[in-house]
């Protein structure tokens, strides 16, 4: 069977009602796999002529004085384009019948590749584009719509529908042809909802692709739902999405309680994509925070006054508090079968945030669930407790350790000395370190230096150095450390005191 292995043709991005619409111009071009002995090239100019190998059969086709043909045999015994294939266009031209009447009485007498040639022809600037979804809706009822066909079908009505976004026609008008599509059976395999929200955001259009998504929602266009977790699900997901892979984080997140605030109801995998957008928004912001407190230890700006940390913690709590509510709705339309996801976000938003009772509650309401969180997670939790120094927080959580073997013990002990080194809870991480030491467990390297230093520093501030000679001592007594000769200046009295350990 003939094919197409070059297309260019202008088409028409008018929504198709049941009525003539003349298509204005534009450009596309796709390529379909060489599987025929044809090779086609059809394009579209001001001024054109209709030509093939025959002239003489097209000077009797006035019709076609708007398209240029340029045939390429490349078998010799390749059939010429039938005297059918022109009266069928110049019967579809007239609109006197149906075309699918004229179709079917001229059925047996057409090839496929004339078949697809029509689709171009209508497809054209100033043609009747309702007519190429009329044949093309016919062919699918006669099941001779093959894979070439489809695709080239599916890059008329795409490019239609990029014509409409360029020009900045109504949401209304990208729809109806969204709708015209679906009526014709016209099944590409992807969504269309997904290509027009991507086509949008690819010019910029980012105000006109939330009206887009909006209007779906309005209309309750349906759409291919994906039920897996961590999927797209449907418009709102995916433009959510898409504002994630770019950054917009926050953005994502406005957008998607705006849509529901608006009295819409997006599909509930979108508030799970808008609390992964909170978590990587305060992942972003803790980012940020963190440069600007290192510029400000190296003078390099400003220590941030009481009114811009006000400004910072209140920026943190309303991203948890839009965090709070989609992980309300989620449950709410959703039910219990996503008590799970929601409840690993939330916790991943409290861990970024640096809120450790708000992520140790959180745990053990996993644990509650039956969906019992990684003992990574619960390391981390006990850190940012160890941080704040969240004493009943840090019990309950050590309750753990008794159940480990030494390598996990190590490692749990580990991630509370470093919350307390961080928190700068020196006389806490020396009973850690000391812990550590009764349990057969030896601390890293890095991590007994600063401790040491800590104590160190903390006695010239208050004098105190019964923790750090009592650590020192059980250091060297564990050959984790070599003899030290500690040293002690009273000024009053102008009096050295050196003991050796």
């Amino acid at each position: 069977m003939a094919s197409f292995t070059e297309l260019g043709f202008a088409l028409s991005p008018f929504s198709i009602h049941r009525y003539k619409v003349l298509a204005p111009y534009v450009y596309l071009s796709i390529s379909i796999k060489p599987s025929s002995r044809i090779s086609t090239r059809i394009k579209n100019h001001h001024n054109p002529c209709f030509i093939v190998t025959k002239l003489s059969k097209l000077r009797e086709l006035r019709l076609l004085k708007s398209v240029e043909l340029d045939q390429f045999v490349t078998s010799d015994d390749e059939e010429e384009m039938s005297e059918e294939f022109f009266v069928a266009i110049e019967e579809l031209e007239r609109m006197t019948r149906e075309p699918s009447d004229i179709l079917e009485e001229m059925n047996d007498r057409l090839s496929a590749r004339e078949l697809q040639l029509v689709l171009v022809y209508f497809s054209q600037e100033g043609r009747d584009s309702w007519c190429a979804l009329e044949v093309f809706e016919w062919l699918k009822k006669e099941n001779r719509v093959d894979k070439e066909t489809m695709e080239l079908m599916v890059s008329i009505m795409c490019s239609w529908v990029k014509k409409l976004i360029d020009e900045e026609r109504e949401v209304g008008d990208v729809i109806d042809l969204l709708v015209d599509m679906d009526c014709v059976g016209l099944k590409p395999g992807f969504s269309m909802i997904e290509k027009v929200i991507s086509l949008y955001l690819e010019v910029g259009k980012k105000e006109a692709v939330i009206s887009f998504v909006k209007e779906v929602l309005r209309r309750g266009i349906s759409y291919a739902e994906d039920n897996g977790e961590g999927q797209k699900g449907g418009p709102t997901g995916y433009l959510a999405w898409k504002m994630m892979v770019e950054g917009n984080y926050r953005g994502a997140v406005n957008m998607v309680i705006h849509l529901r605030e608006s009295g819409l109801k997006p599909e509930v995998y979108s508030y799970l994509i808008a609390m992964t957008a909170v978590v990587k928004e305060l992942n972003e912001f803790a980012k940020a925070l963190r440069k600007l407190k290192g510029y400000a230890r190296n003078g390099l700006i400003a220590e941030l006054d009481a009114e811009n940390v006000g400004l910072t913690e209140n920026y943190q709590s309303d991203l948890l508090a839009d965090g709070a509510r989609l992980s309300s709705w989620a449950i709410q339309e959703g039910g219990a079968s996503f008590n799970g996801v929601v409840h690993e976000r939330l916790l991943a938003m409290y861990i970024c945030a640096g809120r450790g009772l708000e992520a140790e509650r959180k745990l053990w309401e996993m644990k509650l669930l039956g969906k019992e969180a990684d003992g990574d997670l619960y390391d981390i939790v006990l850190a940012i407790c160890a941080l704040q120094k969240e004493a009943g927080a840090i019990s309950r959580l050590l309750t753990r350790v008794d159940v480990m073997n030494s390598l996990c013990k190590k490692k749990t002990l580990s991630w509370l000395l470093r919350g307390y080194i961080k928190g700068g809870h020196f006389n806490d991480a020396a009973e850690t370190l000391i812990k550590m030491l009764d349990l057969g467990l030896y601390p890293e390297y890095l991590d007994r230096v600063a401790v040491l230093q800590g104590l160190r520093k903390r006695i010239q501030q208050s004098g105190d150095v019964e923790a750090y000679l009592n650590l020192s001592k059980r250091l060297s007594d564990a050959s984790l450390i070599g003899p030290s000769l500690v040293y002690l200046y009273i000024k009053k009295y102008k009096l050295w005191i050196t003991k050796m350990l």
